[in-house]
């Protein structure tokens, strides 16, 4: 495993945070990558994420990386590092209240669906824009806005992949300019996973989301 970790490191530039997808993998392996040094791990369900929290150290920054229910955001509210995956106004207030009666901002990544297949979940831009146009961000007192997420489509086609990581970038950037230029923690592109992660970070990431080419397949 040092190995796969080592030439994922080598081949990142240092400002780019790699999240270790650990989703369905067992405890040995997480605390394997852990003692090379990895410390942001990321997880896709609520149960999962809880039970291995409570039981690996308390140093690991947890990324929740998949589809979150507003109904389990309490769960994990004391703890997440960051939610890649805002993808409602609805889960928006979720978060919103769980931090706030926890006391603390939780950060979070809007997520946008910038991906063909319509399976994938996501804002999109113009939904977004009516909201904070006759809201504000700051309505969500106890979020930490700090950048954005998307999924490009699973495609051997590099062009649309890149076209689709392009777009994140552009929405991001326009975000920042419209709303959050005076938010120094605005500043995340999270796009790339195992097969794309080199297209990503060529189209602006600064984090990306690997699994299998660290753990191997499922």
């Amino acid at each position: 495993m040092k190995e796969l970790f080592n030439h994922i490191y080598s081949s990142i530039p240092k400002e780019t945070t790699l999240v270790a997808v650990s989703k369905t993998k067992p405890l040995e392996k997480i605390e394997e990558a852990y003692n090379i040094g990895q410390r942001d791990f990321g997880e896709n369900k609520v149960q999962e994420l809880t039970e291995k929290q409570q039981v690996l150290p308390n140093d690991i920054n947890w990324h929740f990386i998949g589809h979150l229910q507003r109904n389990k955001v309490k769960f994990i509210a004391p703890f997440v590092y960051l939610i890649h995956s805002v993808d409602s106004i609805r889960l928006l207030n979720e978060i919103n209240k769980c931090a706030t009666k926890n006391n603390k901002k939780i950060s979070c990544l809007l997520q946008f669906h910038i991906a063909k297949e319509e399976s994938k979940f996501g804002f999109s831009i113009d939904e977004l824009y009516n909201e904070f146009n006759n809201t504000s961000p700051e309505k969500w007192d106890h979020i930490n806005f700090t950048g954005v997420m998307g999924m490009a489509t699973f495609s051997d086609n590099k062009e649309i992949v890149q076209s689709e990581f392009k777009k994140l970038r552009l929405i991001f950037e326009k975000l920042k300019n419209d709303f959050f230029k005076d938010n120094s923690n605005f500043k995340t592109i999270s796009m790339g996973m195992s097969q794309d992660y080199e297209i990503a970070i060529q189209e602006g990431s600064n984090m990306i989301r690997v699994g299998s080419a660290l753990f191997g397949k499922r």
